[in-house]
């Protein structure tokens, strides 16, 4: 019971975080900024940059002894020396493209990591105020107003799996390998949305199905993934595997990132949608 209610006292601090990021990121988004690129050609803003400061001092003053994995941050090369059994991963400005070119789509995301799981968990996407949450055996959609205070909440759950599936796609990293699956699958239908929304879909019981075969790291999916577990979904590895999070020294990757994946509603149409 102890620990329901320190995961329910955390997410309250995440809610608030993710708040206060999505208030400074749309100012930036209104007074337009500057697009750097970091080392990898990816783009990088002020809002990024100003969300982040905001996340990680919030969870520094809160929880001081658990080490914090931020995207920006490693990025410039500060990394936690030993994460432990407890971490969190923070994406300030999941959707970067998105924001640059002026779409709706970007987040906001924080999230705890325990044991290689991602258990605690917020996703706000502060343009169209979509607002998820999510912890052990309960997930929630926000209803967010003008002043960026919480009006109501409401529990949310996967959905039986639709026919014809409705698949979730990403708008910016589109692959081959996706398109192939996604015609495997038969009759779908496609949704396209950019940033870590894509897993809150399938937990609002929007969407079935969100396959995953480009580049990805795990500050981009443990918000969102963590939400769909708690709304009854599942994200698994091509092998079947559930995904894990906190890797490090991988011999064909980079730290933190991710293999392909899967991450689906309803876990009994695991099987159905396997890979071909």
């Amino acid at each position: 019971m102890a620990a329901a209610s320190d995961d329910t006292s955390m997410l309250e601090i995440f809610e608030r975080l993710a708040l206060a990021a999505g208030r400074e990121v749309m100012r930036v988004f209104h007074a337009g900024c500057a697009v750097d690129r970091k080392s990898d050609a990816s783009p990088v803003t002020e809002a990024d940059r100003e969300s982040e400061k905001i996340i990680l001092a919030g969870l520094r003053a809160a929880f001081p002894d658990i080490p914090c994995v931020a995207e920006e941050e490693a990025a410039a090369g500060i990394m936690p020396g030993e994460l432990g059994e407890t971490f969190f991963l923070i994406d300030p400005l999941d959707g970067t493209k998105e924001f640059v070119n002026r779409r709706t789509d970007f987040t906001v995301n924080i999230a705890l990591v325990r044991h290689g799981v991602p258990e605690v968990g917020v996703v706000f996407a502060p343009c169209s105020g979509r607002f998820f949450s999510g912890r052990p055996g309960r997930a929630e959609a926000l209803e967010v107003d003008g002043d960026y205070h919480i009006v109501s909440r409401r529990p949310i759950s996967v959905r039986t799996a639709a026919t014809p599936l409705a698949v979730v796609a990403s708008r910016s990293h589109n692959t081959p390998e996706t398109e192939a699956y996604i015609r495997d699958l038969g009759a779908a239908e496609i949704v396209s949305v950019g940033s870590s929304l894509k897993f809150c879909l399938l937990a609002n019981a929007e969407a079935d199905v969100y396959p995953r075969f480009g580049r990805t790291m795990e500050w981009d999916t443990a918000a969102g993934d963590a939400v769909l577990r708690a709304a009854g979904g599942t994200t698994r590895t091509l092998d079947g595997k559930p995904l894990t999070y906190g890797k490090r020294n991988q011999a064909d990757d980079a730290d933190f990132a991710n293999p392909h994946f899967i991450a689906s509603g309803e876990a009994a149409i695991q099987g159905r949608i396997g890979r071909r």
